[in-house]
């Protein structure tokens, strides 16, 4: 699942795992704007197709649009 270094992966986010559409080697925390490495990839959001870094990002991701 690596892609090539240094490129962002375009992913299609599912329930409890994820599609990669466009290999690469990362992508990017929705809130934080950090690279995220596919192979820790934990959180993101299928309704918003969103990744993000860590639970405290998904909370604020949560907080600031409004669930879901």
């Amino acid at each position: 699942m690596h892609g090539p270094a240094d490129v962002p992966a375009t992913i299609h986010y599912l329930d409890g795992s994820f599609q990669v559409l466009r290999p690469g080697n990362h992508v990017t925390c929705a809130v934080t704007g950090k690279r995220i490495a596919l192979e820790d990839l934990r959180y993101w959001s299928v309704t918003r197709q969103e990744a993000y870094i860590d639970a405290w990002a998904v909370l604020a991701a949560s907080s600031r649009r409004g669930a879901p």
